[in-house]
């Protein structure tokens, strides 16, 4: 491996913090600088991470020319301006997801990559998670045959969360279930058709002017005779948290678990077993290894939401930094790239539109094509 170090800045530090020290154990990373608008709280994680370089003001750490990469974990309204931002300043980006909450916003983050040469990624968590990673492998391998079907979900209670989440339409955060149904088999969507069901709390609907309690959205899938399935709930929905996906082929099936740290199942035929997903901590550096078992939300005081609900993201954090930093110092595009993010979004953004005009079939726009 290549001893190349890219200088890393993280902006947002309630869930960024988690990749504080991978990157700062990760052989092709300097953890460089931090950003958060709170300086409390700017201070609280430099000092105890050891990170000198610190800001409060975004555009000042992005006048700073020895930042080469900026890893963006900020509220959802803030990611595609702080992209465009970042890109334009000619740094290279991940962000977390979703890429933006408009069309036109996807539109001009994929433009801005073309103009600049900078690279983007969308840190996707599931399609980098253990049992992703296990599928995909049975996958390639043939095990599962051909692919037939593909189906997921992501239902989440977000009562407690901050209040900008409050009547979110649910397809507008709906980049866990979309990801893995067009990541497994290297697909873009072509067009989506989506409706909503049972109605949300009238204080919540104000917000965003969505009722909809649950959507699900039928997707298309490019040159393929494939389609997908993903159903998405955020609020009035009695359901244990569930981040999930089932993949059916001709020769064997994988199905999610119905119930949060069970064993996932395995269907041949017309028979059924329980497996125990590995962990694919050994395609990874040595260094970084041990966090896709553990990180800085494991116990305690410092346990982020997504963390409680979502059982530390499937082991991903490593992998999604370790394809952000090699598809850098490689020179190649890292997955999602910025059109595939594009594609990854709009399907939550239109099959929103979708469900609120009935189920209108919509296409995706011709930027988020290959």
């Amino acid at each position: 491996m290549t001893q190349q170090k890219i200088k890393v800045a993280i902006v947002g530090l309630g869930f960024g913090a988690e990749f504080i020290p991978i990157y700062q154990k990760h052989p092709n990373a300097s953890m460089y600088a931090i950003c958060q608008r709170n300086e409390e709280k700017l201070n609280e994680i430099g000092d105890a991470f050891g990170i000198e370089k610190r800001y409060t003001d975004y555009a000042e750490l992005l006048n700073d020319p020895e930042v080469d990469a900026i890893h963006i974990n900020t509220p959802i309204q803030s990611h595609a301006e702080q992209s465009l931002a970042a890109l334009r300043a000619g740094k290279h980006v991940a962000c977390t997801v979703p890429m933006a909450t408009t069309v036109e916003e996807c539109r001009q983050i994929v433009e801005a990559v073309k103009e600049t040469g900078k690279t983007y990624m969308m840190m996707e968590t599931v399609i980098y998670s253990r049992e992703f990673l296990f599928v995909k492998e049975m996958y390639e391998k043939g095990e599962l045959g051909k692919l037939q079907f593909i189906r997921a979900s992501h239902q989440q209670e977000m009562a407690g969360w901050p209040g900008y989440w409050e009547g979110l339409p649910p397809m507008h955060y709906a980049t866990h279930c979309v990801g893995p149904v067009l990541a497994l088999p290297k697909a873009q969507a072509e067009y989506v058709s989506c409706f909503g069901s049972g109605r949300i709390d009238e204080n919540l609907i104000s917000k965003y002017g969505s009722p909809f309690a649950i959507e699900s959205c039928h997707i298309k899938l490019k040159d393929s005779d494939l389609s997908a399935e993903v159903t998405r709930s955020l609020f009035n929905t009695a359901r244990q948290y569930r981040e999930s996906f089932d993949v059916y082929g001709s020769k064997k099936s994988f199905e999610w678990t119905l119930v949060e740290h069970e064993d996932n199942v395995i269907h041949t035929g017309e028979t059924p077993e329980k497996v125990k997903t590995p962990d694919y901590a050994h395609l990874l550096p040595q260094e970084i290894q041990s966090f896709t078992q553990q990180g800085v939300y494991d116990s305690g005081e410092n346990q982020h939401l997504s963390f409680i609900q979502g059982s530390g993201h499937g082991g991903s954090h490593p992998h999604l930094v370790h394809e952000f930093l090699t598809a850098l110092v490689e020179g190649r595009e890292p997955y999602p790239n910025a059109q595939q993010s594009a594609n990854i979004t709009c399907v939550g953004i239109l099959a929103h539109e979708s469900a609120v005009k009935g189920g209108e079939i919509i296409p995706l726009p011709d930027f988020t094509l290959a």
